[in-house]
């Protein structure tokens, strides 16, 4: 069994949409409401609007597979990072997303390896996210790649609003 990662096309805009929705609702449905994660998912988080996401100038995206099969994904995203973060030349990451069977392969690994690697080549001197206060796997695997917590946002699910971390790494 092997992993492998590739750059993302518009060809895979289908693809990247379906895993997104389908790994947000397996990773978040069991600690919110369903009334919630139903309206984040039929008007903010739609096929539709994924599927425009990719192959625009700002987005990049990174496909993971492990052999044959598509593993997750990565979203890296050039955009204005928040102040708190400071004057640094910033990359975000966007999503990174393992599909739930393939949690504990590899996969976030190879893609947040390659997610610091484009940001460096790209000249960044920080890699940031957010993340949701709860999700404590992720918090936990973020940690052991050296970010730390600078700032927090809101996040809407649906009609709650939940707490992110911004989560920063100095590359």
């Amino acid at each position: 069994m092997s992993l492998s990662i590739r750059h993302a096309t518009k060809e895979d805009a289908v693809l990247i949409a379906d895993i997104s929705r389908q790994t947000f609702y397996d990773t978040f449905a069991a600690d919110n409401k369903k009334a919630d994660m139903d309206k984040f998912l039929d008007e903010q988080f739609t096929r539709g609007k994924l599927i425009l996401e990719v192959g625009t100038s700002e987005n990049q995206f990174f496909l993971a597979y492990y052999d044959d099969e598509v593993a997750g994904y990565a979203k890296l995203r050039e955009s204005k990072p928040p102040a708190s973060l400071g004057n640094y030349k910033a990359l975000e990451i966007a999503r990174i997303y393992s599909l739930t069977h393939m949690i504990g392969k590899g996969v976030g690994r190879l893609l947040m390896q390659a997610s610091i690697d484009f940001a460096i080549e790209k000249g960044n001197e920080v890699i940031w996210l957010a993340v949701w206060e709860n999700n404590q796997r992720a918090i936990e695997f973020y940690a052991k790649w050296g970010f730390e917590k600078f700032g927090d946002t809101h996040f809407l699910l649906g009609d709650d609003v939940q707490i992110d971390w911004l989560l920063r790494k100095f590359l």
